[in-house]
């Protein structure tokens, strides 16, 4: 394994600390000294990838904006009813959400507010949304007296009040309680010739979604090293007197994770409120 490498895994495996003690335990309470341990690296690893504990929270966001922004362009970038794509893409977000802590703690993070970052976690979700509810009406596919601008009202309250209300009952996220939404929903929402022809469960089985939220090739992603505070991956091992690379490399696993925001070097990886 090369020094990019295992610096990758490392500031993989910090993130995903952080991801877990943000979301357990928010900002304030949470440490540094608590990330660090929770990913296998000394204190000094973890100040060598972060200046401090505002740009680990900033990593955090970031990966969970990516996460989000992926599972946003599949509804986007989809061919046939633009309504139908819309209950799907909403089945995707959740499952990323039950899914990866990355995007749970990056959403919470976001409502947070905290350290003064005005990342808007929730916009590519309106921007899809709104994108999609604009092609159904051109389609013909809205009920009369529905422009984009009120369904739109209405889909992003409903999504982000599951969203929210998931946060202490993941059985909101589930695909029964989606299901029951757009039931109600789409009757308000879509033309009267779709009754029928709308799946509110939404078209792809259950188990799928491995893929979603993941970025091809962020092992290798050259924005990696980039966010602020972030040391520059190529010189790992090369600052006098900085943690260690090399304590990160024994932990085999440490970073992965199959869920969407966050994978292992060298595997495609990385990926409401």
């Amino acid at each position: 394994m090369t020094k990019q490498d295992r610096a990758v895994r490392t500031r993989l495996a910090l993130i995903r600390s952080a991801a877990e003690h943000f979301e357990a335990r928010g900002y304030v309470r949470a440490s540094l000294s608590e990330i660090s341990a929770g990913a296998g690296v000394s204190s000094g690893a973890l100040h060598f990838h972060f200046a401090n504990k505002a740009a680990v929270a900033e990593a955090v966001e970031h990966a969970a904006a990516r996460a989000l922004r992926r599972v946003a362009g599949r509804g986007r970038g989809g061919d046939g009813c633009a309504l139908q794509r819309l209950v799907d893409v909403t089945h995707h977000v959740a499952r990323l959400l039950c899914a990866d802590v990355v995007v749970r703690a990056g959403l919470r993070l976001n409502a947070e507010a905290v350290a003064g970052r005005v990342r808007d976690l929730r916009r590519e979700w309106r921007e899809c949304v709104h994108a999609l509810l604009a092609e159904a009406e051109r389609r013909g596919e809205l009920a009369a007296g529905m422009p984009p601008h009120r369904s739109s009202a209405v889909v992003l309250a409903a999504t982000t009040g599951i969203e929210v209300l998931g946060r202490e009952d993941p059985g909101w996220l589930a695909r029964p309680s989606l299901t029951d939404l757009w039931h109600l929903l789409l009757p308000c929402v879509a033309a009267p010739h779709l009754a029928g022809a709308l799946d509110p469960a939404g078209t792809e089985p259950e188990h799928a979604g491995p893929d979603i939220g993941r970025e091809p090739d962020i092992g290798r992603d050259a924005d990696l090293g980039r966010e602020p505070g972030v040391g520059k991956e190529a010189g790992v091992g090369k600052e006098p007197g900085v943690g260690k690379e090399a304590d990160a490399s024994r932990e085999p696993d440490v970073g992965r994770d199959t869920g969407g925001a966050l994978e292992e070097p060298g595997r495609a990886g990385l990926a409401l409120r």
